[in-house]
């Protein structure tokens, strides 16, 4: 029977960590006593240098249940970097993983689908969402377009799909051929390229606590996947600037011939709009070229993308 560990990163879960724990060890225990997986299968929490008593509770719960295995991250890296740390940490003590949030959002219960699938030959299974009807007017929109925006710009994503996938040996093999600092594990997974399928789930709400991505984290996270996986904003920078070079020659020849029929006139307010316009321009090309060199000044260094503290993991009896 197979390996499978479940990787929850963690930020600040201290309200809703006992009820996921409660939860996933219902569902582990379910699995190992059908003989769907094996007993040395695990929830491997991750600590993304949470700040309230979410270490503890980890640690409580692997000194009461085997199955719980907990690692420390030296200081909060974010969602991403705790997401990679865990699933890199299991890629060599598991057959299979399943990565999660610890909001009890996803549904528990799709985990015997996405089980079901990789049995199939599936190497990756997306749990996508079967629909938005809970969401906001704003969000439901929002992520839509977030979507069909990322698709524009060449960005293989799956829809609906956030963090809850499983992932075999081998598709966590290839994702730890990305040597990224910037992660952006949705159009990351995608490219390795093995079979994968999709399960769908109806998506519930937060049990406790509050998000960790409100509006500001989504829209830095997405532009974050734009600079990412597309040079489609410098090229489109590229033909702004041809086209505004274009109407720059137009708007000679038109002043040449003016001046020559002596028709010239103040144009004050004219000249005004055109430097705002044309020094807003530049200004916001600046800032896109900028961002992408940024992204390639924090890949050069090879910085680690985390520092594991603590490990805790005891071997089944």
């Amino acid at each position: 029977m197979e390996v499978l560990y479940i990787v929850v990163p963690c930020y600040n879960e201290q309200e809703v960590l006992p009820e996921t724990t409660k939860r996933l060890l219902e569902k582990l225990n379910t699995l190992i006593a059908k003989e769907k997986i094996s007993a040395d299968s695990r929830i491997l929490y991750v600590d993304d240098g949470s700040k309230d008593k979410t270490w503890e509770l980890i640690a409580k719960a692997h000194a009461e249940d085997v199955h719980v295995a907990g690692l420390k991250l030296s200081r909060n890296r974010g969602h991403q970097n705790a997401l990679l740390a865990g699933l890199m940490t299991a890629k060599s003590l598991c057959d299979i993983c399943i990565s999660m949030d610890a909001d009890l959002q996803d549904d528990i219960e799709a985990i015997d689908a996405m089980l079901e699938k990789h049995r199939q030959g599936c190497d990756i299974v997306y749990g996508v969402r079967s629909s938005r009807k809970k969401d906001t007017f704003f969000k439901r929109n929002s992520a839509l377009a977030f979507y069909r925006f990322m698709k524009a710009l060449g960005v293989e994503m799956v829809d609906n799909h956030a963090e809850y996938r499983l992932m075999s040996r081998r598709a966590l093999e290839g994702l730890a051929s990305f040597p990224e600092v910037n992660l952006f594990l949705r159009g990351i997974v995608p490219l390795i390229g093995f079979p994968s399928g999709t399960v769908e789930y109806e998506r519930g709400e937060r049990f406790a606590g509050e998000t960790k991505y409100p509006l500001k984290k989504m829209l830095g996270f997405a532009f974050d996947g734009i600079t990412s996986f597309s040079v489609k904003p410098i090229r489109f920078v590229f033909s702004m600037g041809i086209l505004l070079f274009l109407v720059s020659i137009a708007v000679l020849i038109y002043s040449l011939v003016v001046k020559l029929l002596g028709h010239t006139v103040t144009g004050w307010t004219t000249v005004m709009i055109s430097i705002w316009m044309i020094g807003g321009i530049q200004l916001l090309c600046l800032g896109v070229i900028g961002e992408y060199i940024g992204k390639i000044y924090q890949e050069v260094k090879h910085r680690p993308a985390y520092i594991i503290e603590a490990f805790l993991n005891d071997p089944v009896e």
